[in-house]
């Protein structure tokens, strides 16, 4: 029994001594101990500071707050978004996310898109797809020209733009031939760039002092050239139609600022120019 007594009579001092503790600014020793198990009593899903005793939230609803959705605007593609909204993993990891409701081509994304920013997307239900067609008819939600710039001939605007920059035929030492050989639409980097006519894309890659660029024969033997582009959306013998996106607009090559070049050609290559806006007023199309 006297054994047995001083053994209780320590236990009973070390409980006083940490409630004491306790009281004079050592909760970081005593209350752990006493919080640990009241906090996983009430809340199994939680979990406990063991410097504060506070309750963090759990793993799960953290991660479900941090998923955003962002939606498409004019202007927008992959990297940008990414680059802005801060993604993880860039614009592949982006791009992955939401493959489902992207597609095979990731340059081709257009306005209204909703992308999950943080998570990757679910497969949209097939049930869910007849409701999205009755809301929004598929022309709508496609990157077709506007329908101020298309025309009943079949040509439209290489790009939505009410800026025209330096005209065809301009004088000046910085070009090679004297003069300016097209003409400049002024749009800011990833500006959606669209075949003028349906055609087949004869070259799409970089080409020296135009930066990226992309040529395209049409049915009635001219060649249109679209160049300084930040991104491609075609390839070489790829068949295109009226208004198809071809690339992104940007600032690469020979440039002091982003904007579209536009040419129309009399054979694929340099040297062979005409009038680009005669060219689309003559198919009906407004410029300018």
């Amino acid at each position: 029994m006297p054994a047995k007594g001083k053994h209780r009579r320590p236990k009973s001092a070390f409980f006083t001594r940490s409630i004491a503790v306790a009281t004079t600014g050592g909760a970081a020793l005593a209350l752990p101990l006493m919080g640990a198990a009241g906090a996983h009593a009430a809340t199994p899903s939680a979990a406990v500071s063991s410097v504060t005793g506070k309750v963090a939230a759990a793993p799960a609803a953290a991660h479900k707050a941090g998923t955003k959705t962002y939606t498409v605007e004019a202007g927008d593609y992959l990297s940008k978004i990414a680059d802005e909204q801060n993604v993880d993993g860039g614009w592949k990891k982006l791009y992955s996310d939401n493959r489902a409701a992207v597609g095979d081509d990731p340059s081709l994304i257009h306005p209204g898109l909703k992308l999950t920013l943080g998570k990757k997307a679910a497969a949209p239900s097939k049930a869910a797809q007849p409701a999205e067609k009755t809301s929004a008819p598929a022309p709508a939600a496609k990157p077709a020209p506007a329908a101020d710039t298309a025309t009943d001939s079949g040509y439209t605007l290489p790009v939505q733009s009410s800026s025209v920059g330096t005209a065809y035929k301009t004088a000046g030492s910085m070009w090679s031939s004297g003069y300016h050989t097209g003409v400049d639409f002024v749009v800011p980097t990833g500006t959606t760039i669209k075949s003028i006519a349906a055609g087949t894309v004869v070259s799409a890659g970089w080409g020296g002092a135009y930066g990226n660029e992309v040529i395209v024969q049409h049915a009635d033997g001219k060649y249109s050239q679209y160049a300084h582009l930040s991104q491609l959306s075609v390839s070489a013998g790829q068949t295109v139609t009226e208004g198809q996106q071809l690339g992104l607009s940007g600032a690469t090559g020979n440039v002091t600022g982003p904007h579209l070049h536009f040419e129309i050609r009399t054979t694929p290559s340099y040297g062979s120019d005409v009038d680009p806006v005669a060219y689309l007023r003559s198919h009906g199309v407004t410029v300018g």
